[in-house]
């Protein structure tokens, strides 16, 4: 009888193995998407606070900045979209948006 369960882990592991796999990406790319996020929320406030001065916004790397006005207030939206695993995965889109109110000159 022992010799027939004889190498099961090892199968056991080499059909687990590529479910741990996919589960380790998809941990790192939620990571990704928070770190993103947290960027854009930063970005977008430093650009609606420069826009209130009457500043250029301040460089944006990879992330797209509009910067509107509507009255006595100034909103900047970022926006960066990223493709995790170098373009292999569809792109995930992440965006903040933050108002200041303009300063007098």
């Amino acid at each position: 009888m022992r010799g027939l369960d004889r190498g099961s882990a090892t199968a056991e592991l080499a059909v687990s193995l590529p479910a741990l796999v996919l589960l380790l990406l998809v941990g790192l790319s939620a990571l990704m998407v928070v770190r993103d996020q947290i960027a854009c929320v930063d970005l977008a406030r430093e650009a609606a606070r420069a826009a209130a001065r009457g500043e250029p916004p301040p460089d944006s790397g990879t992330a797209t900045v509009t910067i509107t006005t509507d009255g006595d207030l100034v909103r900047a939206t970022a926006r960066l979209r990223r493709a995790p695993l170098g373009g292999s995965l569809p792109g995930i889109s992440v965006s903040a948006t933050a108002v200041a109110a303009v300063e007098p000159s």
